[in-house]
């Protein structure tokens, strides 16, 4: 499995996992986020829930867009992410949008580490600071596929001013160093 699709994945499993107690149990994480002991409000439920449905649809929209599930109905080739594949047109930037997503949470539950004290918090700031940073390396290295040459294996876009490869000239005798 590529970077890509596993960057993809963790962020559509971590998104999962923070829905499902959201949606399946409001009340008792309401009541957790309450200095007070109290039942928590109808409003407080209806919100919990509705932000856990948000975190699950963005977790498929994030597994659909990048091409990770297959909108076609052949399985016969593999899904790549360039800018001009149409099975997956919306790769990049659901890519992008769901690394600022993972930065902006990662800073978030760190501010409130720090705000508050709480040790919680850094298991939220580890796990999406990890996926920010897949996204960020996916971002920088994953998203062109170069051009490679077949024949040196360098990538033919390197210049050679005002340096000359030496090393292409060492492995090919029939090109010549300046």
């Amino acid at each position: 499995m590529d970077v890509f699709r596993a960057y993809t994945y963790s962020t559509a499993g971590w998104l999962t996992l923070q829905s499902l107690p959201l949606i399946l149990s409001p009340g008792i994480i309401t009541a957790l986020m309450l200095d007070e002991t109290r039942q928590a409000s109808s409003v407080e439920v209806y919100f919990a829930r509705c932000l856990g449905f948000s975190l699950l649809t963005i977790a498929v929209l994030t597994a659909m867009l990048t091409g990770s599930i297959p909108l076609t109905s052949t399985i016969s080739e593999p899904v790549t992410t360039e800018d001009s594949d149409p099975k997956a047109p919306y790769a990049n930037p659901t890519l992008m949008i769901t690394f600022l997503f993972q930065s902006a949470c990662a800073f978030y539950a760190y501010t409130r580490f720090v705000t508050t004290g709480q040790g919680i918090f850094t298991l939220g700031v580890a796990v999406n600071a990890s996926i920010a940073a897949v996204g960020l390396w996916c971002l920088l290295f994953a998203t062109s596929n170069g051009k490679i040459s077949r024949k040196t294996g360098v990538d033919k876009r390197a210049s050679g001013y005002p340096f000359a490869n030496s090393e292409a000239a060492k492995r090919h005798p029939n090109k010549k160093s300046l």
